[in-house]
C-alpha cells in the first residue's frame, strides 16, 4: 500500500520506484495557478470595497438621522456602523487567511475566513438587538420626525449603493467561493431590506404615518437577526470540517473509476480550508501490481481530479482489491 499526497500546483513530484528514483512530469504554473492568484486578488479587492462602502453609508445615514431623528434611520445607521467594523475584521482575516502554509500550519490559514464569518454573525446579531431595544423605547415614548424629500432621496442613494456592492460581492462569491465574502454579502443583502424599510418609513412619516416607524424598525431587526443566524451557522459548519457538496464527491468517484487500472474507490473524504479543497480517497488496485505502476495510476487519477477541483490538496491511498486483501 502506498500513499500519494500532492498539491495540484506543485512544480515537481518525485517518488521512489524499486531501486531507482524517477521524477514525474513537472507541473508548472498554468492557467489554474493564475486563476487562483486572480481569485485571491479579487477577494482582497472585494473586502476593501466593502469597507469603503460601509464608511460612505455610515456617514450618509448619520447625516440623515441628525436631520430627521427617525428611528428607522438610526437603526440603519447602527447597522452600517457594525457593518463597517465587521467588514474591517473581514479584511484583516482575509489577508491572514491568504498567507502561505508554514511549519505550524501545514494546511494553510484558510480557516481564518470562517472565524471572520462567525465574528460577523455576532456583530450583526448585536445590531439587531440594538434596533429592537430602540424600537420598543420609541413605541413607549414616541418622538416627532422631521422628514423631507431630500432625506428620502439620500436614503435611496444609500439603497442603490448597497445594491451595487451586493451584486459585486455575489460575482466574487461565484468566482471564488469565498466564505468571508459570502458572509459579507449576506449581511449587506440584509442592509438592502434595512435601507428599503428606512425609505418606506420616511415616506410614510412624510404622509403622517410616523407611528409605523418603530414597527418597520422591528421588521428590519428580525431580518438582520435571521441573516446573523445564517452566517453563524454556515461558518461554524466549515470550522467543523463539513464535507463538500455530494455532487463533487460523486464526480471524484466517477473520475477515479474511469481509470482502467482502478478496481474500486472507497473512503472519499472532503473538506474546505479557505480557498483550498482538501480531498482524500482510497483507490483499490490489483494486489500483484508493481509499486511504480500503482503510483502512475494514482497520479493519473489525481491529475483528473485537479481538473474538476483546481488548486485542491489531494491525498490518495492505494490499496489492494478488497477481495485480495481478505
Amino acid at each position: 500500500m502506498k500513499r500519494t499526497s500532492v498539491r495540484c500546483n506543485d512544480e515537481t513530484i518525485c517518488s521512489n520506484a524499486g531501486a531507482g528514483v524517477f521524477c514525474d512530469a513537472i507541473i508548472k504554473m498554468t492557467d489554474i495557478d493564475n486563476n487562483i492568484i486572480k481569485n485571491a486578488q479579487l477577494i482582497r479587492t472585494a473586502s476593501v470595497v466593502s469597507v469603503t462602502v460601509a464608511l460612505v453609508l455610515l456617514l450618509v445615514k448619520t447625516w440623515i438621522w441628525l436631520l430627521t431623528g427617525s428611528l428607522s434611520v438610526l437603526a440603519s445607521m447602527a447597522d452600517s456602523l457594525l457593518d463597517g467594523a465587521a467588514s474591517t475584521i473581514n479584511l484583516l482575516a482575509i489577508r491572514y487567511s491568504q498567507k502561505t502554509a508554514d511549519s505550524d500550519h501545514p494546511f494553510g490559514h484558510g480557516k481564518a475566513e470562517y472565524l471572520a464569518g462567525l465574528g460577523q454573525s455576532l456583530f450583526i446579531a448585536g445590531s439587531a438587538l440594538f434596533i429592537l431595544i430602540q424600537a420598543v423605547r420609541r413605541v413607549i415614548d414616541p418622538l416627532p420626525l422631521e422628514v423631507g424629500g431630500f432625506s428620502i432621496g439620500v436614503m435611496i442613494f444609500a439603497l442603490l449603493l448597497t445594491a451595487g456592492l451586493v451584486l459585486f460581492q455575489r460575482m466574487v462569491v461565484r468566482r471564488t467561493g469565498s466564505m468571508a465574502i459570502k458572509a459579507d454579502s449576506l449581511h449587506y443583502s440584509a442592509d438592502l431590506f434595512t435601507n428599503l424599510g428606512t425609505v418606506l418609513a420616511l415616506a410614510l412619516a412624510a404622509m403622517g404615518w410616523a407611528v409605523l416607524d418603530p414597527l418597520i424598525a422591528v421588521a428590519i431587526a428580525l431580518v438582520v437577526l435571521y441573516n446573523a443566524w445564517r452566517i453563524g451557522y454556515d461558518s461554524s459548519q466549515f470550522l467543523l470540517d463539513c464535507k463538500l457538496p455530494p455532487e463533487l464527491e460523486k464526480r471524484i468517484f466517477a473520475v477515479a473509476m474511469a481509470n482502467e487500472g482502478v478496481e474500486g474507490v472507497h473512503d472519499i473524504r472532503t473538506r474546505l480550508s479557505g480557498q483550498t479543497k482538501i480531498i482524500q480517497l482510497h483507490l483499490e488496485m490489483k494486489g500483484d501490481m508493481l509499486l511504480a505502476e500503482s503510483h502512475r495510476i494514482a497520479k493519473e487519477v489525481e491529475n483528473e481530479i485537479c481538473k474538476i477541483a483546481p488548486g485542491a490538496d489531494i491525498i490518495i491511498h492505494q490499496d489492494p482489491c478488497r477481495e485480495e486483501s481478505g
